[in-house]
């Protein structure tokens, strides 16, 4: 039997998240594991007037990649996937793995040079983004391996991820809506603020964020959502973090993460776990060092780590960095072949004070929204 939440998904998705149009050109892509999404988002995308082009990817093909390619094969970059970042109007990604272990032991080299060879990828991305001219974004089909990851049932997680992008069935676009509208408050607040303070539990952090415009994420590029970020100065990072929840990236868990910063650059960094893949990604370029965003959960649907981090970086309650590229819409200027989110608890004794002044305690906003 159809679950009707696919298709009120597929439906938010296509009409409010990437606004498709009669004539634009759209990428569908995403994992076969979620055919029943990737086939409503695709009727949507048609029923709009839109052209869609699907690009299923059969599970298994990346750790096939990493047996058996050359380095050659690694870098290379295929025209298509160039031509739809070049050229389409919007990409609707769906995240649908059978097994989210598959590349746990992967040469990290590998991978990093993967990573360099897309670079030129995600800057086109990311440009366009910010000029308007390209619109996407990613969501989650609920699989087993997924909750499994998330210490959940299929059917508890199917709730768990449907309730988080679909709070209201009756008007899903309403509700993001209304929660933009709320959400925009706490932007403006910012607006014109040009120092953050963090502390938590083994860290505290300064940063500097004059000029750097916070960005609304109300399921326009993430579906669910709930964050508000910036890029932060590039130099201005000082301090040091323990990151509360495992670092998942590539495919990767990295565990006990620990940054120290120096004029905005990782100066140091351990963890306990995947150490090697950590610093071999931290050397990935000139800019993976340093932090391309800043950004604050808002989501009250997602409380606990699922290791998703599309899920985990919205946590009611947490504050989140990226090591890497950052978005030029937010004002950032580091540019990289990566972008790793990683993810700090404030409910247990957390401040945020911008310009001196608090504004988050105990992963709550403490000023009237």
């Amino acid at each position: 039997m159809k679950d009707p939440r696919v298709e009120k998904l597929a439906h938010l998705l296509v009409n409010y998240s990437v606004a498709v149009q009669p004539g634009d050109t759209v990428v569908v892509e995403g994992e076969t594991s979620g055919e029943p999404l990737l086939k409503a988002i695709y009727a949507e995308v048609l029923k709009a007037g839109g052209h869609p082009m699907m690009m299923s990817i059969l599970p298994g093909t990346n750790e096939l990649l990493y047996r058996h390619a050359s380095d050659e094969q690694l870098q290379h970059v295929p025209e298509p996937l160039k031509l739809v970042m070049d050229t389409y109007d919007a990409r609707i990604a769906v995240i649908a793995e059978e097994n989210t272990k598959e590349l746990s032991n992967v040469d990290p080299a590998k991978q990093v040079l993967r990573a360099q060879a897309r670079r030129e990828l995600m800057q086109t991305s990311m440009r366009r983004t910010a000029a308007g001219e390209f619109r996407w974004v990613v969501t989650l089909f609920p699989t087993n391996a997924c909750a499994q990851d998330a210490e959940m049932s299929l059917s508890d997680y199917e709730d768990f991820v449907y309730g988080a992008c679909l709070p209201d069935m009756d008007d899903p676009v309403g509700y993001w809506q209304r929660f933009s509208t709320r959400q925009q408050k706490i932007i403006d607040w910012l607006k014109g603020r040009k120092r953050v303070h963090v502390v938590g539990p083994e860290t505290d952090l300064h940063l500097d964020i004059e000029g750097r415009p916070f960005i609304n994420c109300d399921g326009r590029l993430n579906m669910p959502d709930g964050e508000v970020f910036t890029g932060p100065v590039e130099d201005s990072m000082e301090g040091h973090v323990c990151y509360s929840y495992p670092a998942i990236y590539q495919g990767r868990e990295v565990t006990g993460v620990r940054l120290w910063f120096e004029k905005g650059k990782v100066i140091k960094a351990s963890a306990e776990k995947n150490e090697e893949f950590l610093l071999k990604t931290l050397d990935t370029d000139e800019g993976s060092r340093r932090v391309g965003e800043f950004a604050i959960g808002t989501s009250k649907g997602i409380t606990s780590f699922t290791r998703e981090i599309l899920f985990d970086e919205k946590i009611n309650g947490s504050f989140h960095m990226a090591l890497g590229a950052g978005y030029p819409e937010s004002g950032s200027k580091n540019e990289s072949a990566i972008h790793w989110d990683m993810l700090c608890d404030l409910r247990d004794g957390g401040e945020i004070r911008v310009d001196d002044e608090l504004l988050y305690k105990d992963g709550e906003f403490v000023i009237d929204f």
